[in-house]
């Protein structure tokens, strides 16, 4: 399990290469709430913090064969574009009916990428067959320590930011940003995991005492995995208090209300925290709301937006 001295240290390798993220606060969605918005990060998700830290620690070895990476989207181009800065080959694995946004993207930062699996589960399975083949280095997007104690940097910023905070509420897909969020607010600040009902890996995880598999299918493409990581679910059973689920609707009616009232131009991942507090699923005195990704097809903005 992670400690904070880890986290510290994973701000320490990638000092200076990415943004510090700002904090807006959120009068409409109550007194005293606030929103962290990760989705100005680099690449426009949370994702790079992790992907650099973990390539700060590869081997000449591990940089000459190269890396790659499973990913709905925003770890693809997170690893795509932080590789292309370390001079590195990056292959990704993604599936078919992934965000061809996402996709193109991914692309566009200069990694190839692999879509011949057909769903979440079996793109792992193609992922399993193709380490093998190439011998490259993994970039999970959660199951790393490495990469959970870069996204932990999160709430680093978090606690400095909002000193006076009681509740963090974080979106969960594999569970790499909630477990490095807990991993540091522990003992500081209350932490809240939001999964959607339609991908509820974390969720059953909890309840089934172990890790499960999953068909998930949100339109919160970016929370849409099968599983989530070992570690990060054994960091979740001590550190979190609670994961609350949200329904499609308050996923999108959240995402309507982000673009028109708090003018952030997230993705319907980014939107789940916001989701939670404004169904009531979640509160406190001084909550802050992490908005995780800001990578969404314009099509499907359009369509929520439009929706009543």
């Amino acid at each position: 399990m992670i400690t904070p001295d880890d986290v510290h240290a994973a701000r320490e390798a990638i000092a200076g290469r990415l943004h510090r993220t700002p904090v807006f606060s959120s009068e409409t969605l109550g007194r005293g709430v606030s929103l962290k918005a990760e989705l100005f990060q680099k690449t426009g998700s949370f994702k790079p913090r992790g992907v650099l830290t973990k390539l700060a620690a590869l081997t000449a070895a591990e940089r000459e064969r190269g890396v790659i990476a499973i990913s709905a989207g925003n770890h693809a181009q997170a690893v795509a574009w932080a590789a292309a800065r370390e001079g590195l080959d990056a292959l990704v694995v993604m599936w078919r009916g992934a965000s061809e946004a996402k996709l193109a993207a991914t692309r566009g930062y200069g990694a190839a990428v692999d879509v011949e699996a057909d769903s979440p589960a079996e793109a792992f399975d193609r992922l399993d067959l193709l380490l093998e083949e190439t011998g490259r280095t993994l970039v999970h997007p959660w199951e790393d320590p490495l990469t959970i104690a870069g996204q932990g940097t999160v709430g680093l910023e978090i606690l400095e930011q909002v000193p006076d905070g009681d509740t963090i509420v974080v979106p969960v897909g594999g569970g790499g940003l909630i477990a490095g969020i807990a991993t540091v607010a522990a003992g500081r600040a209350r932490v809240v995991g939001v999964e959607p009902e339609l991908s509820s890996a974390m969720y059953s995880a909890l309840a089934a005492g172990e890790r499960v598999e999953v068909a998930p299918t949100s339109i919160a493409d970016g929370l849409n995995t099968p599983h989530v990581g070992r570690p990060a679910l054994e960091i979740v059973r001590e550190r979190v208090e609670a994961v609350v689920l949200v329904s499609e609707e308050e996923i999108e009616d959240a995402f309507r209300f982000l673009y028109e009232r708090a003018k952030l131009a997230c993705e319907p991942a980014g939107a789940v925290a916001v989701a939670a507090l404004r169904a009531g699923k979640v509160t406190g005195e001084r909550v802050v709301g992490v908005v995780s990704g800001g990578n969404v097809a314009a099509q499907t903005a359009s369509a929520i937006l439009a929706r009543r």
